[in-house]
């Protein structure tokens, strides 16, 4: 069975495209070619990486903004739960216990 350590989709995504990079340098030095074409092979081959790295870049960005759009409004539902519950709670033990009452039968 395959365990990945807790690596992340980035971390996969990047070491990927590091290893396809250099495998790709590496066939292109030991193949019988010029110079200038080696070089110009080489040059196209780190455009089309940096262009893929950019590409899962912006990917894994959209989706990180779309869970921080998710969190936030799940926290505001909880936050707003949470405060209906204290507030009914504090009803409930002003009605049971004589004499307690809210800040706001105080004033």
């Amino acid at each position: 069975m395959a365990n990945d350590n807790g690596a992340s989709f980035f971390e996969v995504s990047f070491s990927f495209l590091v290893g396809a990079a250099t495998g790709f340098v590496l066939g292109i030095l030991f193949a019988p070619a010029s110079g200038e074409e080696t070089r110009k092979k080489i040059q196209d081959s780190a455009i089309k990486t940096g262009e893929a790295a950019k590409e899962s870049y912006e990917k894994v960005s959209k989706e990180v903004e779309k869970g921080i759009k998710v969190v936030k409004e799940k926290t505001s539902e909880g936050v707003a739960t949470i405060k209906e519950y204290v507030e009914k709670g504090k009803e409930e033990i002003s009605k049971k216990i004589p004499g307690i009452s809210s800040k706001e039968e105080k004033k």
